[in-house]
């Protein structure tokens, strides 16, 4: 892609939008930015943008910016049917998203992990194993660090591990990963999908520019996922930890194993992986999809998941306070999500629900909140919603903040018990984003644990 005295012009000043402007800017491209917010919510991004030479439009979009461009690169926050876009494809103008954006960049082959759960913690595993058998590794996309980014780090002997969301793979075009791994889809983000059949299909994306030399990782155990083999051209390994797979990785006997054309290998005890929960089980067995399709040897494999520390915010264990663990799940924006924290412990929990409604059935937890459930904390924007929804099966406490359902969380929990938070909701009502969300609620544990001590 030549952008070299292009118009270009990135709509959405979020971390992706901020760093594919800068990297157009060193391409020789005319950069523009325009973001709907106020310039006073845009923070230190404006001057750094504007100490570059970029010009920056702020508190709407306006018609003529989106007029004359050569690309239009749209950051994922930004839905790709709001008007400005509508009208820019309409006029035959090229849009497309930052990932599509680094994949005309990045030299060398790119793993590609989406699902509605698990792709940090598989996205992170994953370059850990491969790093582990000799390559080259760069990780990023949705899991922090934009792929853009990553362009200027890798060669085309370097590995890139991208986490990539239905959001990003809505605006691709050639992007074509050489392993694209989907964990599991489950409904999310239907406030911007509008069905699931549309967020399925952007999902499914992931496979578009696939061809028959390159390998798609699908979980066995998930029915829209076994739907999804019939589109893609790359040939089919499957993941599960319920039956054996002809090609893949399973869990048979207490053993995961691995198998290919060449045969079965042992990689570990399933008793060996070192994270909590079922669903991390199948997280692993994708990563070891990956690392025997990249040729990874079993023992380094081995060793990696062994020593793989939990991700930040994705059931991350807090601390124990007169016998109460206290237990980080903010990854957890979607019900699926909080069912699959919720199967991590037996009983005796105590819930922190709540946020941004995403156009979430809550009634699906019901079941697990009768079984393991002592008490629910609702906070946010999606407290009244959730409590219409679960009202009945447990205990419900509205607490409005975090830090209050924190407070009154610990206050009924015994020495025992579990204080989990597990939001099903998104974050942007009270917080930046889940990691703020996840922090503020660490530091409300802190803040317990100091007390406790005096």
């Amino acid at each position: 892609m030549d952008i070299n005295n292009k118009r270009v012009l990135v709509v959405g000043l979020g971390r992706s939008g901020v760093a594919s402007a800068l990297f157009l800017k060193a391409q020789g491209a005319q950069v523009t930015v325009s973001d709907a917010k106020p310039q006073d919510e845009l923070g230190e991004e404006i001057p750094v943008l504007l100490d570059h030479g970029i010009a920056v439009e702020t508190g709407g979009h306006g018609e003529r910016t989106f007029r004359g461009q050569d690309l239009i690169v749209v950051s994922p926050g930004v839905p790709v049917d709001s008007p400005p876009l509508v009208q820019a494809g309409a006029l035959g103008e090229t849009v497309i998203g930052e990932v599509e954006l680094a994949a005309q960049f990045l030299p060398g082959p790119i793993i590609a992990i989406t699902g509605s759960n698990g792709k940090t913690t598989t996205t992170t595993l994953a370059g850990e194993i491969v790093a582990a058998g000799g390559y080259p590794t760069v990780v990023g996309g949705n899991i922090g660090t934009p792929a853009i980014s990553l362009v200027e780090k890798a060669t085309s002997e370097t590995i890139v591990v991208l986490e990539v969301s239905s959001f990003q793979l809505e605006t691709i075009q050639t992007f074509r990963p050489k392993v694209a791994v989907v964990l599991n889809v489950t409904p999310d983000h239907l406030d911007r999908h509008r069905t699931f059949a549309a967020y399925t299909d952007a999902k499914a994306r992931i496979f578009e520019n696939q061809q028959t030399g390159d390998s798609a990782v699908l979980n066995a155990d998930d029915s829209t996922c076994v739907g999804m083999a019939s589109r893609t051209r790359a040939q089919v390994f499957w993941f599960s930890r319920k039956k054996e797979v002809n090609q893949g990785a399973y869990v048979h006997d207490g053993r995961v194993f691995s198998r290919s054309d060449s045969g079965q290998q042992e990689i570990m005890l399933a008793s060996e992986i070192p994270l909590k929960g079922a669903h991390n089980v199948e997280n692993v067995l994708a990563a070891v999809c990956v690392g025997t399709l990249m040729r990874c040897e079993p023992e380094r494999i081995r060793k990696t998941i062994r020593d793989f520390k939990a991700v930040e915010h994705r059931l991350e264990y807090v601390a124990t306070i007169r016998g109460v663990e206290y237990y980080n799940d903010s990854k957890a924006t979607n019900v699926d999500a909080t069912i699959k924290a919720l199967e991590s412990f037996p009983a005796n929990v105590h819930i922190i629900l709540g946020g941004k409604d995403k156009g979430s059935d809550y009634t699906l937890l019901n079941d697990l909140l009768r079984q393991r459930v002592k008490q629910a904390y609702t906070i946010g924007a999606a407290a009244e919603k959730i409590e219409s929804q679960i009202k009945g099966t447990v205990e419900i406490a509205h607490a409005e903040t975090l830090e209050t359902a924190v407070k009154r969380a610990a206050a009924a929990a015994q020495p025992g018990d579990i204080v989990l938070l597990a939001p099903a909701c998104a974050s942007f009502d009270q917080f930046q984003n889940y990691e703020h969300r996840g922090r503020v609620f660490k530091e409300a544990v802190r803040e317990l644990a100091s007390e406790a001590r005096s």
